[in-house]
């Protein structure tokens, strides 16, 4: 039985925990999406640097490597603009728990494109989590959390799907050498400022001009989640055991709805809280099982958390 030394559990649970005021910073910012998605990577990098060239000795990947965790960063860069879309429309919390749901969509495409069958919990629970989506819409009700729940639970769920990709393709930039995490992680950050800003010119929604605090809570969203939040998942995570990490991945949606509450007065009505209800422990259900009977599935979402975005 594979264990954990307690400061590997502590600084997965210190990451998760960075990752789940994504949101949060996202929202206190008050950009454009493009703009958050765009600044976010940008100021990473210079962190991710450094990290990466203090180790750069140990990182034995490929140029071919490389460049196709470029690729991921520029899914990233959709995932991120979408996301931060869905924010603006359904709330942090809510928006949060939406992109969870990427384990239905890393499941399908494993299935399609590696020809290997999700578990029975996949087929019987993740009706359940969609229709837990479905839930978290409102149903139109007046007393449904969100300017536009709708539309929000649509791009969360797109979200869910690119991140997904995001998730497959990095990790077949660095399933074949091995490397520190900063290495990985900062070529897909490059990839994301590059695919971002595309994004932003293309519909003119990007924002360069430097303005205080918005700017300020971008500095802490780069820091906090894109570079420490994701380097201590990324460096957790592989030393866990699967139900651990399916557990501890889940405080962030739960820990963002906390916050949402806390900081933004975010209330859901009691259709959304049953769909958040069904979601999360659809999610749980799925990732503990995927991982015990379906080790390619498993695999393919090595680095699962959303909001690691």
């Amino acid at each position: 039985m594979q264990t954990a030394a307690p400061a590997t559990r502590i600084g997965a649970t210190i990451g998760v925990v960075c990752i789940s005021f994504s949101a949060i910073l996202v929202r206190a910012a008050q950009v454009s999406p493009s703009t958050a998605a765009f600044f976010r990577a940008i100021y990473a990098i210079p962190f991710l640097a450094v990290l990466w060239w203090w180790g750069r000795g140990r990182d034995h990947r490929d140029a071919g490597s490389r460049w196709i965790a470029v690729a991921a960063g520029l899914i990233l860069a959709l995932d991120l603009t979408v996301w931060h879309h869905s924010i603006e429309l359904v709330g942090a919390g809510l928006a949060t728990v939406l992109a969870n749901a990427q384990v239905i969509f890393v499941a399908l495409a494993a299935w399609l494109v590696w020809r290997e069958r999700p578990s029975t919990a996949t087929f019987w629970i993740g009706p359940a989590v969609i229709a837990g989506l479905v839930l978290v819409s409102g149903l139109g009700r007046d007393d449904a959390y969100g300017s536009n729940p709708t539309l929000g639970v649509i791009l969360g769920a797109a979200t869910g799907m690119a991140y997904a990709a995001f998730l497959i393709v990095f990790r077949s930039a660095t399933r074949r050498h091995d490397a520190p995490p900063a290495g990985p992680l900062l070529d897909a950050t490059i990839g994301a400022a590059v695919g971002s800003l595309a994004l932003g010119l293309m519909f003119g929604t990007v924002s360069f001009v430097p303005t205080w605090p918005a700017h300020g809570w971008l500095v802490l969203l780069a820091i906090v989640s894109q570079v420490v939040g994701w380097l201590l998942i990324a460096m957790a995570l592989p030393k866990l055991p699967a139900l651990e990490t399916s557990v501890l991945l889940l405080i962030q949606p739960v820990a963002t709805l906390l916050w949402g509450r806390l900081f933004f007065a975010e209330t859901m009505s009691w259709i959304q809280a049953t769909g958040v209800v069904m979601v999360i422990v659809g999610v749980l259900a799925i990732s503990v099982r995927g991982a015990t009977v379906q080790r390619g599935v498993r695999e393919a979402g090595t680095l699962r958390p959303r909001r690691t975005t």
